[in-house]
């Protein structure tokens, strides 16, 4: 059959061939549609293109997920032809998507849809949860049709395939084809036309009826890439569904099935890369949503570290499990999504948090939070593996689910319904595990496990609980335990550090900790002080937590989340949200506090030096710091008070004042705190107020370890306490540095190096 005569009654048809620019033609009417893209116009880094790929013929257009879409107009000398698709309608498309929607309310993440569902109008062809696809028609006199695929027959993820959807009217039938292949029918009332939905807008890449998150983000719109989209108002033959298959086939793959190169498809960093308040030297996703990094663990001459990640845009929804890899713990290199919801009954609604360590043979293996909202619980504990064993690859890229939850909850093992984020470890051949839950009316706790082969494994009650009435902060669920040993203190005892999250109603929502003991026979904790203390004195912006022991150092290593502290409108339009604090390492001192410094490979990224002073007063060192610039820093500072009763240190500060944020520190109450007042005038940006902590420093000079990263600030004050923070200023000269005090003070050291980007 001739390719050409497959086109006879094609309405519509869009090539994606610009391959640049911010528009693509509809080649039938010869129309310019306009690519809805966030970076058209960018608040935060230079206008930027919609991402054009390679397609199967030419090029292709990749929509991200979140706000790349298409409106199409149908042209006036087209509405002859558009009345005619009442009785019949074939489209045609290759598609290749790189993440699946969650599925919302029941609704398709749109390939190309025209229809208004409350009326039962128009047609819809789309992907569904785990890569289902449908094509959807409403009839006139209000019937709503569908056609879904079969099991077996998904749209596999970073692959191409060649979708057909066809209506025909008359002979009372809709059809899908896959790759030129019939996979699935459905019967109709013969002489059934499709209802007139021309008042609604037709949509490339989102849902007439995309459902609203967050007041800002569109749900249920298409992630890949699309080429060669047609539709017909008449019914395709299967003959002909095949000719156009192999027509790209055979004039540009010598008859193979296209194929798609990974880097064609991955989330790309590159946009970001000019985001002024991007940070560029802490980890992050290439681009979109983020909350807590967690399961680091240290394989074949490489550090792998994971992250809760939604690769569809940058707010909360259908997490998976991303992946990054480095031989330094500070240059990161971006990995393939290790683990994703599947459709199965193990985790077909989350991949959440949880934690690495390596099984008999020596080799890595994750523990997560399998989420399944079809189950009670919705949260289990599960296992995945590494294909290592088969591959030999040191990335780790692939991972095998076991089937089935290692540790479901039952009534009476913590809180029923919050049971999540396990902690694993190794010691002496046997594991143990903790999980996050509470105890019904007594608080938060972190309940103990353990086995002797890490497959099944004996419940041992709380190691450790809060008394939610006497410190109602630690709310009533804790998330993410994380326990490591400190070592042996000065009597012999021997330490550990127990880090916990608390959630839920009268919490706060910080990172605490206890130093204390541990049962292991009976696999309890106990504290050396009741009181719980925070390692970080920001305000929510070092959290979540997650720790290892390094095998190359022994060191005991903390990565945290740094949150945006931002509303939903300014991460729609930065397309980024969160970002991982710098690694730091903790540690037992010889007064028996925890001792908390950035980790020494950092000094890495160090380049030029701008500064460096010794023994000057106030005034002086001012005079030396105007010429110093930038928000890619590295600062460290001792500074001894003379008079001062408040001192420390204005950063991202404008020539006039008008912007700058302080880090001081108050010696009449021993706060350490941030006073973001006059953080930013961007009347969208929260970062506000002033934010601290105590600190009890006796007899010490202030000493000051400070990261600058664009909007990430972190503060590191005499080896016992951080203060993380963002600082979003709308001034692009907010750039420079001030020493202050309320009184005379001696800057005995000032150290300032500029600092290199990881990426």
């Amino acid at each position: 059959m001739n390719h050409t005569s497959v086109n006879r009654g094609l309405m519509m048809s869009w090539a994606f061939d610009e391959g640049t620019g911010t528009s693509t033609i509809e080649n039938v009417a010869q129309v310019r549609n306009e690519i809805q893209y966030v970076f058209n116009q960018a608040e935060f880094n230079e206008p930027q293109e919609p991402q054009w790929r390679e397609g199967v013929m030419g090029s292709g257009l990749l929509f991200d997920g979140y706000s790349t879409y298409i409106a199409h107009t149908v042209h006036e000398g087209n509405k002859n032809m558009k009345q005619a698709y009442r009785d019949a309608l074939s489209i045609g498309v290759w598609v290749a998507p790189r993440f699946y929607g969650w599925g919302s309310e029941g609704k398709l993440s749109a390939i190309v849809n025209n229809h208004d569902f409350d009326r039962k109008q128009g047609y819809l062809l789309g992907m569904f949860r785990h890569g289902s696809w449908s094509f959807q028609v409403g009839l006139e006199g209000g019937a709503w049709k569908e056609v879904w695929s079969p099991d077996g027959f998904e749209l596999p993820k970073n692959e191409w395939s060649y979708v057909n959807a066809v209506f025909d009217g008359v002979r009372g039938e809709m059809k899908l084809y896959l790759n030129g292949s019939e996979i699935a029918s459905a019967d109709l009332p013969r002489g059934s036309r499709l209802a007139d939905a021309s008042d609604t807008e037709l949509l490339i890449g989102k849902n007439n009826h995309s459902s609203l998150l967050a007041d800002m983000f569109s749900l249920h719109m298409f992630s890949g890439i699309l080429d060669e989209l047609k539709i017909y108002n008449r019914a395709l033959s299967p003959e002909e569904v095949v000719t156009s298959y192999r027509y790209v086939l055979d004039s540009a793959y010598q008859g193979s099935h296209p194929r798609l190169s990974y880097d064609e498809i991955k989330l790309d960093r590159t946009p970001l890369l000019t985001d002024r308040h991007r940070p560029q030297y802490h980890v992050s996703p290439a681009a979109h949503w983020m909350n807590e990094p967690h399961a680091p663990i240290y394989f074949d001459g490489h550090y792998h570290l994971f992250y809760q990640h939604n690769p569809l845009g940058p707010f909360f929804h259908q997490i998976h499990w991303g992946h990054w890899i480095s031989k330094d713990l500070v240059h990161w290199r971006d990995l393939p999504v290790a683990l994703a919801p599947e459709k199965d009954q193990l985790a077909p609604d989350g991949i959440w948090s949880g934690s690495a360590t390596y099984d008999a043979d020596g080799l890595p293996v994750l523990f997560f939070t399998a989420g399944n909202d079809s189950a009670s619980p919705n949260q289990s504990v599960a296992l995945a593996r590494s294909t290592y064993s088969l591959d030999k690859n040191p990335d780790l890229v692939q991972w095998v689910k076991h089937p089935e939850p290692l540790i479901v909850q039952k009534k009476g093992m913590g809180a029923f319904g919050d049971f999540r984020d396990p902690f694993v470890w190794k010691d002496d051949g046997e594991w143990f595990a903790l999980v996050g839950s509470g105890i019904e009316g007594e608080g938060g706790a972190a309940l103990a496990f353990s086995s002797q082969d890490m497959m099944n494994w004996t419940y041992k009650g709380p190691l450790f609980k809060a008394d939610i009435i006497k410190y109602p902060y630690l709310g009533p669920i804790w998330e993410l335990p994380v326990l490591l040993p400190l070592g042996s203190d000065k009597q012999g005892k021997h330490k550990h550090l127990l880090l916990v999250s608390p959630v839920g109603q009268g919490a706060d929502v910080e990172v605490f900790y206890w130093i204390g003991q541990l049962d292991k026979q009976n696999l309890s904790f106990i504290p050396d002080q009741e009181e719980p203390q925070l390692i970080d004195v920001g305000d929510f912006h070092f959290t979540g937590p997650s720790g290892m022991v390094d095998p190359k150092t022994g060191r005991n290593i903390i990565f945290t989340i740094a949150q945006g502290d931002r509303t939903s409108e300014m991460e729609y339009k930065s397309g980024w949200a969160h970002n991982g604090g710098l690694p730091i390492s903790v540690y037992l001192r010889d007064d028996g506090r925890l001792g908390i410094e950035p980790i020494q490979e950092l000094q890495s990224l160090r380049g030029n030096k701008l500064l460096s002073l010794h023994d000057k007063l106030l005034t002086e060192t001012n005079e030396l710091l105007q010429d110093v610039q930038g928000d890619m820093l590295e600062i460290q500072m001792e500074v001894e008070s003379l008079s001062a009763k408040q001192l420390g240190v204005k950063v991202r500060r404008t020539p006039d004042g008008e912007e700058e944020t302080l880090l001081f520190y108050d010696m009449n109450d021993s706060m350490f705190s941030v006073d973001r007042t006059k953080t930013s005038l961007h009347p969208g940006e929260k970062c506000r107020g002033i934010q601290g902590g105590k600190l009890e420093l006796s007899e010490e000079n202030l000493r000051l370890h400070i990261y600058i990263d664009r909007s990430m600030v972190e503060a590191y004050a005499n080896g016992l306490k951080s203060l993380t923070t963002r600082v979003y200023p709308s001034r692009k000269d907010a750039l420079g540095l001030e020493i202050w005090g309320d009184g005379d003070l001696l800057v005995k050291s000032l150290d300032i190096w500029e600092m290199q980007s990881i990426w």
